[in-house]
């Protein structure tokens, strides 16, 4: 379900990749927010450039929709580099593998989204690529087997995971920089929804930015997608104009919520509270009475909640805090006090 979701931060094929095309910036001057990460990069490739070397390879990691994917683009520009995307599941055997290694160029970027997702065999083919630019491949089966040494041009590998924990040390290990990507501060999400304003000519009062940005769940993919369903109300209803009444009705009809909660995020809390009393209850059961995946629940739904301080991970299960009841208007349960948190 999570997939058809406005607030979700996965991208929702040709219609995101379109709008992310379109509004993605080309510079780290242009790129707003992950001002840690930003001073670290200007640094590392300003240091690379004056040696004319390739920068060495980099690990991003953090929820989706955070612009993992934006970052090693305009790290990409900045150098002045070719990227060649590609994405773990993509990646099904080691020749395909082999096959883009050997069509890069020196200096080149290869990105890889999903990078946990690669199978540990082709995991083993790319350990010598990152460390000795050299791609060792196996010739034929049997005793006449032999192994086949293909140098490779200088290249980075930019590696973006939403779950570094599933990637095996050895890989990690291999990565040279590796950077967290956060949630963005609610300013910075105002920015972000201006700077898109303005590239897709969208008429927009100062209120209404803030009206999205309070809604777009500190997440610039979220801010983007709520900004362009916005618009079209406002076509349809309000000249094109966007006011901030215009922005309250056309997010009223999108169900989603003065915090950027959904109708999913409201179910999810109200089956904790309403069928375990709050909780503590296991993750395998919270998935079974609300009908979502194990996994979806983990990284998709829970880390925004957690934000929020709506709910809590603890050994005995997850647990709906105070906040979240007063969120929902429910009354908390006396005999659950001593488990929630303020």
């Amino acid at each position: 379900m999570q997939e058809h979701r406005i607030t979700s931060s996965q991208a929702r094929g040709n219609e995101d990749n379109a709008l992310d095309l379109t509004l993605r910036p080309k510079t780290l001057s242009e790129y707003i927010g992950q001002n840690k990460v930003k001073q670290n990069l200007e640094i590392f490739m300003a240091a690379a450039k004056k040696r004319n070397e390739p920068i060495e390879h980099v690990l991003l990691y953090g929820p989706p929709g955070l612009g993992k994917t934006t970052l090693a683009g305009v790290i990409a520009n900045e150098m002045n580099v070719n990227i060649k995307v590609t994405s773990g599941p993509a990646i099904e055997r080691a020749g395909d593998l082999a096959a883009i290694l050997t069509n890069l160029e020196q200096h080149d970027i290869l990105f890889i989204d999903e990078i946990h997702r690669l199978n540990k065999t082709i995991e083993e083919v790319l350990y010598p690529a990152m460390e000795d630019c050299a791609l060792d491949l196996v010739v034929g089966k049997g005793p006449s087997a032999r192994i086949l040494k293909l140098d490779l041009p200088r290249f980075t590998l930019i590696g973006a995971t939403t779950r570094i924990s599933l990637l095996s040390s050895p890989l990690r290990d291999r990565f040279g920089a590796i950077y967290p990507l956060n949630f963005y501060e609610e300013d910075e999400i105002a920015q972000i929804i201006n700077r898109s304003a303005q590239i897709l000519s969208v008429q927009i009062e100062k209120t209404a930015n803030t009206i999205i940005a309070q809604r777009a769940r500190r997440t610039p993919r979220v801010a983007n997608r709520l900004l362009k369903r916005v618009r079209d109300w406002a076509d349809v209803k309000a000249d094109g104009f966007v006011t901030e009444d215009v922005a309250r009705a056309a997010l009223e009809m999108l169900e989603v919520d003065a915090l950027g909660l959904d109708q999913v995020d409201r179910k999810l809390l109200a089956a904790i509270i309403e069928k375990f009393q709050g909780g503590p209850v296991g993750l395998n059961t919270l998935a079974a009475a609300t009908s979502e995946e194990m996994a979806t629940i983990e990284d998709i739904y829970e880390p925004f909640l957690m934000q929020l301080g709506f709910l809590e991970r603890t050994p005995r299960g997850r647990i709906a805090t105070k906040r979240a009841y007063a969120h929902l208007g429910m009354q908390s349960n006396p005999r659950n006090d001593d488990l929630l948190f303020d």
